[in-house]
Formats: structure tokens, sequence, C-alpha cells
């Protein structure tokens, strides 16, 4: 089977940019994920069909290729002009071609049309897809998280740092094994990262919201910091107010080949506690400053 038409799976059109292709791809794979869509089939074949439509209209040769006519939707070769309807006349389906053909002389020459036929030479093994999950702090440090694959082997994937939730991650000659010495296929991993209680991301930056006490954000003063590299040591300076934000530098998304590591914005909160007797006597006789 060549498969549905890619653009038609990702809804785009023949002249959207690859801008266009990834924004339609990641949205439209975390719509059929399987693990939103648990025991769904039919979310799991269009799944399937969206990562095959990705794959091949996000590879500039392939797309240039599947354009000119040369391969299907699937990534095979198409047969030749001149082959595969050309002959009449025979059986009670209505003639040969070329899947009649093949069988008949499969054995004995390897196939209609030899090494040019689409069915006889050397082809490259279908992608597989799978899902992976993976913690905040595991895409802002980056690891090697390991998938389990149908047949019980395991394969170790290196989350590079800074991935992105509905990234795809493509490990070379990892899919299907290739069809008469051709090429393996790839492994297409999907990477969904799950959200962290006390950080957000802003690009290759961080962010938290972090409790000081009244005394602390009065007089100024040391705390310690939870950062996803470990806790740190952090000054607050004095008179600090509720929604005062400070960097600590490098303390983001790790670096990773020539980007640079991104920063921690740490957004203070005074917390007043349960104060004392002492502290409440001050304060009714105390008139604040403008």
């Amino acid at each position: 089977m060549s498969g549905r038409d890619p653009y038609e799976v990702l809804g785009v059109a023949r002249t959207a940019s690859q801008d266009d292709i990834r924004k339609a791809y990641r949205k439209l794979a975390k719509k059929y994920h399987p693990d939103l869509n648990p025991d769904d089939k039919k979310a799991e074949e269009q799944f399937k069909a969206v990562n095959q439509a990705n794959d091949l209209l996000s590879d500039a040769e392939k797309r240039a290729r599947f354009d000119r006519g040369e391969i299907d939707a699937s990534g095979q070769e198409r047969a030749p002009h001149g082959y595969g309807g050309g002959f009449h006349g025979g059986g009670a389906g209505g003639g040969f071609n070329e899947e009649n053909l093949n069988d008949l002389f499969g054995s004995m020459f390897g196939g209609f049309g030899g090494a040019r036929g689409r069915r006889g030479g050397p082809r490259q093994g279908a992608d597989s897809s799978y899902a992976l999950k993976v913690s905040f702090q595991d895409a802002v440090n980056g690891t090697t998280s390991r998938v389990s694959l149908p047949d019980g082997s395991t394969l170790d994937v290196k989350i590079p740092p800074g991935i992105e939730d509905g990234q795809v991650l493509r490990l070379r000659g990892k899919g299907n094994p290739g069809v008469q010495g051709g090429p393996d296929g790839d492994a297409l991993i999907t990477v969904t990262v799950q959200p962290d209680a006390t950080y957000t991301r802003d690009g290759v930056d961080l962010r938290e919201t972090l409790p000081v006490d009244i005394k602390t954000a009065v007089l100024g003063g040391p705390i310690m910091v939870p950062t996803p590299t470990g806790t740190v040591r952090m000054n607050v300076p004095a008179n600090s107010d509720s929604g005062t934000v400070l960097r600590l530098r490098g303390k983001g998304v790790q670096a990773y080949g020539k980007r640079e590591a991104g920063n921690l914005y740490v957004t203070l909160q005074v917390k007043i506690g349960k104060a004392d007797a002492a502290l409440e006597t001050f304060l009714k006789d105390w008139t604040p400053q403008a």
C-alpha cells in the first residue's frame, strides 16, 4: 500500500513551510498519542500515519522526490513507467499485473523488472514509532532513557538538554530491517515532557516562586534555592518585596552544542508566618514610609 497523501494527513498545503509542517505534526502527534488514547486502535493508526507523513515531509530530499512522483507516500520507489499495468488478456481477474508476474516468476528471476522493479531491489526498512516520557528535570539537564521494544529488547535514547514536549528524535537504522539487503529503517521517538511542580520553562530560561520570611525580606540575607542541578545559596537584598525577581545565571536549561545555558529567575513571595508579641507591639507603633 502506498499510504495516504502526507499533506492531507498533516492538514497542510503542498506549499507549506517546514515550520508549518513541524507545528502541524506536533499538534496531531499530541492529539493521537497512545498515552492519551489508550486502547484506541483508530487513534493508534492515525498516530502512525502522522509520524509517517512527518518522516517524509520533514526530509527535504524525500519531500522533493514525493512531489516529483518518484516515491509514494510510504517512501517506496514507484514502479517505472511501462510496468505494472501494461499486460492484459489472461486470468479471471482481468489480466496480469506486476504482482501476478512476481508471483509467477519471482523464484526464477527475483521479481518482475529485476533490480529496477519496485518489488525486486533492495529497499529501506519501515520506520518504527515509539513514545517516551521524561521528567522536566531530565528534559532540562539531558539524560539517557531506555525504550522497551515490542520484541522485549530495549533501546537507549540520548535526551539532549532542552528537548521540548512533543519533539521527535530520530535514531538512524534502529527501525525495521531492510528488504533484500536494503538499509534498516529509523526509530522515531516522540518525547512527552512531564510538568514540574516547582519550575516553569520560558525558552532556555526557568522560573520558580520561592517563599521568604519577613526578616530576610526586610534585612536581607542568604537563602537556599532549589535548582535542577542542585540546591544553591543566594543572597536576598534588603527591603525585598513580594514579586522581587532575582537571577541565577546558568541555572536554567543546560548548555548543549553551541547554545549557552539559560538562567533561573526566582520570584520572591514574602511569608509572614505567625508573628510573636514583640513584632506585634512594634508594628502597632510603626508608621510605614512611602
